[in-house]
């Protein structure tokens, strides 16, 4: 038996069974569960899993397995279970109402900070973007590496139209998930507000403005001005589909059902077409003109500080998954200014982590249990990926989490104090962000995660550490 299908069934075995289940996906690292009945859940046994980093309680339980092993993990979750992930597990027919009345009682009885508005509004977007970051994460990459060799073009170090044409190719590549985000957005948003995700796909074509004439465009009805395609972006689509989802539920119930199929997405999609293009648009352009404009604002004033400030508190919100709702506040920065100046900044915090494993590496060399521990979470680390050093090494241990957290706002102080350090896509981090960097700041970014780097390592080794933690410590015998 394979170690990940190990882990799988050790899994489901904690989290009460298949009965216990309503779906399954995952993300970069951590499977994420529905749960039907939170008092079947045994959080200690799944803790104690080998292989298991951490457990994120929250509306969906979060285990945190790390990356690569995920999906292996969640593959053989799903292929015990018997349904594909992220479907709906159909539970037996006679035990349907009971299986609804405990999914109802579990999340009346849920702790109130996690049924706080809030906290839905972050499970929802962190629903509509997790299944979109490896397309993310792979069309951006391809489009940083079409970047490079352009520059390389223009400088003179590449000649010859086939790299112009491996330049176009990479760039289609890259703008079939970005070029569309907010039809995917849409189809999203659409499946995690219950609506039809084709009416949702359909929304965020509409804010593209596909056939307007230039010439004779639609004016926005509170200023007069020409409306711009995507104005509003994947915020405005977000919440265009919410009230779709909320019109298309009312239809279903008054429309006969003989004409359900016909009347409810034709009337749905005529009232949200048109309240899209004519309210929403318009009002989410401002909004989100209005929120980008106060982060330009603190970043060129606050500079090296708010850098640092930033950078040093962005652990703490990955560690409550609260990083979500910043993924559409970098779209909307690159969809306005090219560029994300937000996400060089934040990176910083991952490369504190990755300074704060190294002075561990040096002074706890003689604990076995530490470097083994290292070994798996410092390589995926310096590539961007932080979540198996965050639940694997620093938090656990206390005082490096907070030294790493220190190192992150060094990182974040020289990337703010050297201003316009962008990236042009999101998704990935540390070292693996260096292509997508703007306007040839790579140096400035480069400087940032050395300095992240150096901070994280200087605090961990003076502060970080404790006895117990340098002491001699062998492996745990299977």
């Amino acid at each position: 038996m394979s170690k990940e299908r190990e882990i799988a069934q050790a899994i489901l075995k904690e989290v009460g069974g298949r009965d216990n289940l309503d779906k399954v996906i995952h993300c970069m690292t951590r499977v994420r569960m529905n749960i039907v009945d939170y008092s079947k859940v045994n959080l200690e046994g799944l803790k104690n899993i080998k292989g298991v980093m951490g457990v994120v309680e929250d509306d969906m339980l979060q285990v945190v397995i790390g990356p690569g092993t995920v999906n292996k993990v969640a593959n053989e979750m799903s292929s015990i279970i018997g349904v594909d992930l992220g479907e709906d597990i159909k539970h037996k027919a006679s035990n349907k109402e009971q299986v609804e009345k405990e999914a109802d009682l579990f999340k009346q009885n849920l702790n109130k900070k996690n049924q706080s508005p809030f906290k839905k509004v972050l499970r929802s977007i962190a629903n509509i973007f997790v299944p979109l970051i490896p397309a993310f994460v792979g069309a951006g990459l391809i489009g940083g590496i079409a970047a490079v060799i352009s520059n390389m073009l223009a400088a003179g170090t590449l000649d010859g139209a086939t790299w112009e044409q491996f330049v176009l190719i990479f760039d289609i590549i890259k703008n079939g998930i970005f070029a569309y985000l907010v039809i995917y957005v849409g189809i999203n948003a659409a499946k995690e507000f219950g609506a039809t995700p084709g009416l949702g796909g359909v929304i965020g074509g509409t804010t593209m403005l596909t056939g307007m004439d230039p010439e004779s465009p639609i004016k926005n009805i509170f200023n007069g001005e020409p409306l711009a395609a995507g104005q509003g972006g994947v915020i405005g689509v977000i919440f265009a589909v919410w009230i779709l989802s909320l019109i298309e539920k009312k239809l279903h119930k008054i429309v006969p059902s003989s004409v359900d199929i016909i009347v409810t997405p034709t009337i749905t999609l005529f009232i949200m077409g048109l309240g899209t293009i004519f309210l929403i648009m318009p009002i989410a352009g401002f909004v989100s003109n209005g929120l980008l404009g106060v982060i330009d604002w603190v970043l060129d004033i606050g500079g090296a500080f708010s850098g640092f400030i930033l950078g040093a508190t962005f652990l703490p919100l990955v560690m409550f998954g609260l990083h979500q709702v910043l993924t559409p506040i970098h779209i909307e920065m690159i969809n306005q200014s090219g560029a994300t100046y937000l996400l060089p900044i934040l990176a910083m915090a991952g490369a504190g982590q990755v300074g704060a494993a190294f002075a561990l590496w040096f002074k706890c060399r003689k604990n076995k249990k530490i470097i083994n521990l290292l070994k798996g979470a410092l390589p995926v680390g310096i590539l961007g990926i932080g979540e198996p050093l965050i639940y694997g090494v620093t938090l656990p241990l206390g005082r490096p989490f907070i030294t790493a957290c220190i190192g992150g706002g060094v990182g974040g102080a020289v990337i703010g104090g050297l201003g316009h350090v962008g990236a042009t896509a999101i998704g990935p981090s540390g070292v693996s962000l260096i292509p997508l960097i703007s306007d040839n700041m790579y140096l400035g970014y480069i400087a940032g995660l050395l300095a992240a780097y150096l901070g994280g390592f200087v605090a961990t080794y003076l502060f970080g550490t404790n006895k117990e933690m340098t002491a001699a410590q062998e492996l745990e015998e299977d």
